[in-house]
């Protein structure tokens, strides 16, 4: 008799400790869900800022954000819209998963394998005083084994590369993980991503890009050792800055038709 109260005693002590265990975790996990979605939106806009080459890590974020003008573009007609009325809580990404707010795309056109595409894509304005500087364009794309997702950063000729990364992705560490080797990715910069005529020209290579290359200037060298992850890379830069993403926006831009 001892034995089975001994044996019932541990069992509801368990139990309990159990119980109360998972009341602490669920607790704790809908307490920190505003402060880890705060961390991700600070995170979010310091890679904006890096991007554009404007982040200084002895200000604020948010001071240095008020530099950055966001606006939403419609990818069909490539203008600004009115049609998301709170742009900072718009989810883009979010929204290529929402049917009402994406299209689906066909295997030809998906060469980024994105599966869907969103029709409103969020874009980064940076003026100074003489205007428009810098345009700061989300892009993303699948590598070897992950969607990566970044940034292009465009100077004001809205042709010339000024930043290149991505604040997202998990490809293989010491391969095409070195999307986000420093020194691979100020290669980008002052590469130029169309060619006169108009079309998409920048592209990752395979070896290496010096004076003999042809089109040196919209070629970056491949990452050694990791061909599908510098394939996915072009293959997503090619997407984003061509008829299927910001080209036409850039175009409009350009034109002062936004």
């Amino acid at each position: 008799m001892a034995n089975q109260q001994t044996a019932k005693y541990t069992i509801t002590v368990t139990l309990i400790m159990c119980l109360v265990a998972s009341v602490l975790v669920a607790s704790a996990a809908v307490l920190l869900k505003p402060v880890q979605a705060a961390n991700k939106t600070l995170d979010f806009k310091t890679n904006v800022l890096k991007i554009a080459g404007i982040y200084n890590p002895d200000q604020t974020v948010e001071e240095q954000f008020k530099k950055v003008e966001v606006k939403i573009v419609d990818l069909q007609s490539g203008k600004f819209t009115d049609a998301i009325t709170d742009v900072d809580k718009f989810d883009q990404r979010a929204s290529s998963k929402n049917p009402e707010l994406s299209e689906k795309l066909s295997a030809e056109d998906d060469i980024a394998k994105l599966i869907r595409r969103e029709k409103f894509a969020k874009v980064f304005l940076v003026n100074d005083e003489n205007g428009l500087a810098k345009v700061i364009l989300p892009v993303r794309g699948y590598g070897l084994w992950s969607t990566m997702s970044g940034f292009v950063a465009l100077d004001k000729d809205l042709n010339t590369v000024i930043g290149f990364g991505f604040y997202e992705q998990l490809e293989t560490p010491g391969l095409g993980g070195e999307v986000d080797n420093p020194k691979w990715k100020q290669l980008w910069v002052g590469k130029k991503v169309y060619s006169e005529s108009g079309d998409v020209k920048i592209e990752v290579i395979k070896g290496h890009v010096d004076g003999e290359t042809p089109d040196a200037e919209h070629k970056v060298d491949g990452l050694s050792g990791a061909t599908l992850t510098s394939n996915g890379v072009r293959n997503l830069v090619k997407y984003w800055m061509g008829d299927s993403g910001f080209k036409p926006f850039l175009t409009n831009l350009k034109n002062g038709d936004a």
